[in-house]
């Protein structure tokens, strides 16, 4: 069960031999994503599933699950995890290239309330081709992710810097007269 707040040391939970990070992102719940990974957590007894899962209504029964993870914890998570899980965010798709970890995206649908509008599933569907991400288009793709977490397997680590070449056009075009 989640507990009502949590605050997290990513050393506390790095205990188990593989570990498995779902994040939600802090703004919006995704239950539909947290139950489905819960679900399958419970079906094949997998107890390395660390979750931050925002302002959930849905209460995980397996999933070592936060609302919300102090960011130095759950930059230290991202950085141990074996795999990661997580909504079609940016942010997390970037940190899963620039650490070459194996990532699970679902897109948030606006169509059943879980976003504002449709970006998520642009998201989703520009990532489909990049080596290193799994796009889940529904609840039964995520679980055959799920089920082949072994055979996932990292990009090329993404540089967290800009090349020169654009940094030093972008600063030509800003300096020029």
């Amino acid at each position: 069960m989640a507990p009502p707040h949590g605050r997290l040391s990513g050393r506390a939970m790095l205990r188990v031999g593989h570990l498995i990070l779902l994040s939600v992102g802090t703004q919006l719940p995704f239950d539909r994503l947290v139950r489905t990974v819960d679900d399958w957590a419970i079906a094949t007894g997998r107890s390395d599933v660390v979750a931050q899962i925002g302002p959930s209504t849905y209460v995980p029964r397996s999933l070592k699950a936060f609302p919300f993870l102090a960011p130095q914890a759950f930059q230290e998570l991202q950085l141990n995890a074996t795999i990661m899980i997580s909504h079609a965010g940016m942010g997390s798709i970037l940190t899963a290239l620039e650490y070459g970890k194996p990532i699970i995206i679902m897109a948030r649908d606006h169509r059943r309330g879980e976003h504002r509008n449709g970006h998520q599933l642009a998201t989703a569907e520009r990532f489909k081709a990049v080596p290193g991400i799994y796009v889940a288009s529904d609840e039964f793709s995520l679980v055959e992710h799920l089920t082949r977490l072994a055979e996932l397997t990292g990009s090329e680590r993404l540089s967290p810097h800009a090349p020169a070449s654009f940094t030093d056009r972008l600063r030509d075009f800003i300096l020029r007269p």
